[in-house]
């Protein structure tokens, strides 16, 4: 275990959480797909929070984040959608500012806690592109 400690505190909080884009459109590829992957790092180091493990797939996002009990979950993960919405929305959708109404994630995520399963959890996220690709041809029409 790698326990981390803040001033009265010994803690080992971990999460697995999933969040999609607005109507779940396939969005995440390319240079977005690289810059927020950058942008959900510095924004966790923000919050003292840190990405253990994690995979952007086309229509949704698979996180591991360490988090400090000073903080509630639901915070943090608000923080990093409505500031990586921002961030999104500047360099790749060439508003100045965050316009009222302008948001790029859908409402709402999954979480569960790690626990002392975290190798299975971190493993599952990594295979989880693999597993999108093998359902996907598994639903494709038959000629």
């Amino acid at each position: 275990m790698d326990y981390q400690k803040l001033n009265h505190t010994t803690w080992n909080c971990k999460y697995h959480i999933v969040f999609i884009p607005k109507r779940r459109k396939k969005v995440i590829f390319g240079e977005l797909r690289k810059y927020m992957g950058e942008i959900f790092h510095e924004l966790a180091r923000q919050k003292e929070c840190e990405i253990v493990e994690g995979h952007l797939l086309k229509d949704h996002v698979h996180i591991c984040i360490s988090i400090p009990p000073k903080y509630a979950v639901s915070a943090i993960v608000g923080y990093i959608k409505g500031k990586s919405a921002i961030a999104i929305a500047r360099k790749f959708g060439g508003k100045a500012r965050n316009y009222s109404g302008e948001s790029f994630w859908a409402r709402g995520y999954y979480v569960s806690t790690v626990g002392l399963d975290e190798q299975v959890v971190r493993a599952y996220i990594r295979k989880q592109e693999e597993e999108d690709v093998r359902l996907e041809q598994l639903n494709l029409p038959l000629r």
